[in-house]
């Protein structure tokens, strides 16, 4: 199917509204973006939904729909008015769904863990090698945060150890903790597709018999002997008590999805509770890990 898209500039507070209507007269989908000179928006909390000052609005249509009339209609509308500056683009036909398959690959991470994609063939049969589909949930290891985390697991001796993945997303950090030789797993995480898809890529994988899986209101107390949380700077200094209460004098604790501009203030939230190494960088992201120390 030939497609055609709608290009033009949105204040953020006209958003909602102009995305309504754009369903309305045919629109399939509507994407908004950062304008010009707009930075991204990273710091979410559970809930938000943000959006720049100026946005950049994209509106795909059906190539067969009369695009002269849904022109005019979007200059009739009063939030967006005649003569307002647009651009039609033809959307190049491709098979999506192979384009898609074809950016990912496995991904090594230190010298014994592979993230394979279920449709490629494995690098390295005797290797660590966690299957793991890009789908619902964040998290297939393509982005620094979760690399940086797969590093620090990759480099310890988890042999018999309890690993808690807070913010589990997808699962990956859990599922490759067994991998790499845990005994159990917990994860946690506020969405409820992240639970699901946590445990169908934790079946994949062959270890959902080691793996727990908890929304925070269901989880119960428990003690572990590594904590890694992938979340954000924000979250993670709301929840600096609760995360560390999931471990003991000895924990080791690695925090990541914290710009590096953040890492000096999420390494002060920690410092009562945390004896921390300095911060490791990929990209514009850091992990901050130690081990917790004795309370009270």
């Amino acid at each position: 199917m030939a497609w055609v898209q709608i290009r033009f500039a949105v204040a953020k507070e006209h958003v909602d509204e102009i995305s309504d209507f754009l369903m309305e007269v045919g629109s399939q989908s509507v994407t908004f973006t950062a304008g010009d000179d707009q930075q991204a928006i990273f710091e979410l909390f559970p809930g938000d939904v943000k959006y720049w000052d100026h946005c950049t609005c994209v509106a795909l249509f059906d190539a067969a729909e009369d695009l002269n009339f849904v022109v005019s209609q979007m200059a009739a509308h009063p939030l967006i008015g005649e003569g307002f500056a647009h651009k039609v683009e033809q959307v190049e036909d491709k098979d999506w769904e192979r384009e898609w398959m074809d950016n990912f690959h496995p991904i090594k991470f230190g010298e014994r863990l592979w993230i394979c994609p279920s449709w490629r063939e494995i690098p390295d049969p005797e290797a660590c090698n966690v299957i793991l589909d890009p789908g619902l949930a964040f998290g297939t290891g393509t982005h620094a945060t979760t690399a940086l985390c797969l590093e620090w697991l990759e480099g310890m001796d988890l042999s018999d150890k309890t690993v808690l993945d807070f913010g589990c997303g997808s699962g990956i950090l859990a599922i490759a903790a067994l991998k790499l030789g845990a005994k159990r797993a917990i994860g946690i995480d506020i969405d409820p597709k992240a639970i699901t898809a946590s445990l169908e890529n934790a079946e994949r994988n062959g270890v959902a018999d080691q793996i727990e899986l908890y929304l925070p209101e269901d989880a119960p107390q428990f003690d572990t002997d590594v904590i890694v949380a992938n979340i954000l700077a924000g979250p993670l200094k709301e929840l600096k008590e609760i995360i560390c209460g999931y471990g003991h004098e000895g924990t080791l604790l690695a925090l990541s999805g914290i710009l590096a501009e953040q890492a000096e203030d999420v390494s002060d939230a920690y410092q009562p509770l945390a004896d921390l190494a300095p911060p490791q960088q990929q990209d514009e992201w850091v992990r901050i890990n130690g081990a917790i120390r004795a309370q009270g």
